[in-house]
């Protein structure tokens, strides 16, 4: 029986992208099927109980970034803790790894899915914009004008992952589930790999 997790999260995520990596480093290791679920955020948030960054209380916005520089030494990922372009639209960028998704298979939305993080957290490049969308696909090996040209599917794809994490009790980036169980934030990798292991 095949090991498979589906993996909820943004491209705008600092603790997705956090992540990332040692997650697919995890999913090679154990011989797991990854389903690339971008989801927005915004739709999960009034229905979780979540709030987005800015409008949380100060003391929350501030310890956020101790941890954020915590975890990013600790694994040793470049991320610049107030990158340029942050808070910024995540859905066209969302919809791009639903297309990559689609036409070109899981592996190449993983990389597309970090260059995209790895865009945003650690090269204050602006992953809402359209050229550098376009840019970033293209340096992935991607056709990016073939995967603009699927604005619809995208968007009914994207709109599905979201309203399947709903279901599924998702409520922050990222979330991993193997089995129905889920595994929420980057923190939680090493309970993911010990749940893989016993099957």
């Amino acid at each position: 029986m095949p090991k498979i997790i589906d993996y909820y999260f943004s491209p705008v995520s600092p603790w997705t992208y956090l992540g990332h990596q040692r997650f697919a480093d995890i999913a090679a290791r154990n011989d797991v099927q990854v389903n690339v679920k971008p989801v927005d955020f915004g739709r999960i948030f009034p229905v979780s109980g979540g709030v987005p960054v800015k409008q949380r209380a100060p003391q929350r916005q501030a310890y956020r970034f101790v941890e954020l520089a915590r975890f990013r030494d600790h694994v040793k990922v470049p991320l610049n803790l107030e990158p340029k372009y942050f808070p910024t639209p995540a859905d066209d960028a969302a919809m791009l790894i639903v297309s990559a998704n689609r036409n070109s298979g899981p592996a190449a939305a993983m990389s597309l899915t970090y260059a995209l993080l790895k865009a945003c957290w650690a090269e204050e490049r602006n992953i809402a914009d359209r050229e550098t969308l376009d840019q970033i696909a293209q340096q992935q090996g991607l056709d990016a004008t073939a995967l603009a040209a699927e604005r619809d599917q995208a968007k009914a794809g994207f709109d599905a992952n979201t309203q399947e994490a709903i279901d599924r009790q998702v409520f922050g980036a990222p979330t991993y589930v193997l089995n129905g169980e889920l595994f929420w934030g980057q923190d939680r990798l090493e309970f993911l790999e010990r749940a893989l292991q016993k099957r």
